[in-house]
């Protein structure tokens, strides 16, 4: 049975919401009701997305300051993400919001800007060690 874009969208949504709602309530560094990012588990390392959700909490209760200090590419990327998810939406419901498209050298930027952060966050040394989840959260 194929489902109808509507309903995908809908099921998304609530998903979406739900998981907001979960993170809104509960504090990821606290609770263990959300995973702990695999690649720090296994391997120790800060992978760029390593924080993500305590930041998505910290916004949610108002905290920028914290936010930026548990994953800076996550509060940097969120508006974008935020627009593009919006624009999806809308282009579902009414059409495309804009008929440019997205230049491919673009997302190859993007791509090396992600993983140039999580390689960075990574290095042991001033200033790069301000990278890893809370460390900025000390001064």
């Amino acid at each position: 049975m194929v489902m109808s874009r509507h309903r995908v969208l809908t099921v998304f949504v609530l998903i979406a919401t739900t998981g907001v709602v979960l993170l809104w309530l509960f504090d990821p560094a606290h609770s263990h009701i959300f995973p702990p990012c695999p690649v720090h588990y296994f391997t120790g390392l800060y992978c760029p997305g390593c924080g993500s959700l305590r930041a998505i909490h910290a916004l949610l209760h108002g905290d920028l300051r914290q936010a930026w200090a548990m994953n800076a590419l996550t509060v940097t990327m969120l508006p974008l993400i935020a627009y593009g998810l919006a624009s999806e939406i809308y282009t579902h419901f009414r059409g495309p919001l804009l008929t440019t498209r997205v230049p491919a050298s673009w997302i190859r930027a993007l791509f090396a800007v992600i993983v140039l952060f999580g390689i960075a966050r990574n290095l042991p040394f001033h200033p790069f060690d301000w990278l890893a989840p809370g460390a900025l959260m000390h001064f």
